[in-house]
Order: C-alpha cells, then sequence, then structure tokens
C-alpha cells in the first residue's frame, strides 16, 4: 500500500518493489532504465545522463506539456550500492534551480532502500534546508511537488509491477 506522509520541513514516501534492493538501485541510477522518470505521455529527444559518484550529477529532461520542458536531475551527496541514495535535487538552468556553489540551499533527496523478503521496501525523502524560511517550505508543500513525486515513484511501482505480471 502506497504510503505518503507530510514532515516539519519535506515528505517521505514509502513504496514496496517486487525487485531485489540492487536492481531498484539500478532503476535510479543507470540512464538506461531512467524510462519510468519521465511523463508517460510526453516524449524527449535528451538522453539521461548520470555520473554516478559523489560529486557528479544526473539530469534529464522532463516534459509537461509539449510547451513545458526542463531539465531536472541531482548532484550525489551520497552512494551506497543497492542500499541508499542522496542527492541535492535540481539542475543547473532546470527546476529546481541547482547553484553548484551553494548546494546545501537545495532540497535533499534521500532514498533507503530495505530487502523485504524477495522484494523491496524503498523509503523516500525530501528534506528542505534548515535556511528555508516556514513561508518557503510551505510553497514547496503546495507548488505540486508532493503530488509530483508521488506520480513519478508510482511509475517506477508501476514498472516492476507490470515486469512481474509479465513473467
Amino acid at each position: 500500500m502506497p504510503a505518503s506522509y507530510a514532515l516539519d520541513r519535506g515528505i517521505a514516501l514509502q513504496r514496496t518493489f517486487a525487485a531485489p534492493a540492487s536492481v531498484v538501485f539500478e532503476a535510479w541510477t543507470d540512464p538506461a532504465y531512467l524510462d519510468w522518470y519521465f511523463n508517460p505521455d510526453q516524449h524527449t529527444d535528451q538522453p539521461a545522463t548520470v555520473d554516478l559518484r559523489v560529486g557528479g550529477q544526473w539530469r534529464q529532461e522532463m516534459v509537461e506539456t509539449p510547451e513545458k520542458r526542463y531539465f531536472t536531475g541531482g548532484v550525489y551527496r551520497e552512494i551506497v550500492p543497492g542500499k541508499k541514495l542522496a542527492f541535492y535535487w535540481g539542475a543547473v538552468g532546470g527546476w529546481p534551480e541547482l547553484d553548484l556553489d551553494n548546494l546545501d540551499e537545495s532540497p535533499l533527496v534521500t532514498i533507503q532502500l530495505t530487502p523485504y523478503g524477495a522484494q523491496t521496501l524503498m523509503d523516500f525523502h525530501v528534506q528542505f534546508p534548515d535556511q528555508y524560511t516556514p513561508e518557503r517550505v510551505d510553497w514547496w508543500m503546495n507548488c505540486g511537488m508532493v503530488a509530483g513525486w508521488n506520480m513519478t515513484i508510482d511509475r517506477l511501482v508501476a514498472v516492476y509491477e507490470a515486469a512481474r505480471r509479465a513473467g
């Protein structure tokens, strides 16, 4: 059952996948498997890029409508293959706007993967920096980010459910 929680300065989502943690980790980090991240009815000809190392960046174009396109991604802060991934969320010239000289000013996304029998439990957090004012946190919480991350993560779950049914 999907779970979503509002935190004081961010959100927490929890999902279960019918796949090992190493496969879920790969879905987040291998550009060949990042198609799940895109909106299903919109397409881009821009390939996703991933520099999987602490300080490396991942970047891909999001297409909400033909008129609304932007890059998103992040800068990796922590990488524990098959277990944990943390990145400052955003892209230079994208959304959210990322300033490489002030990464601590960006939302921090943390993904924790825990084996659960033959499945994987994923805990996903977006935490806003301490220096964000309550008004700025409220803006983030009401700008569509919560629904957007829920829809994005649900697409990832759907990929694994379809693969499991296909057998």
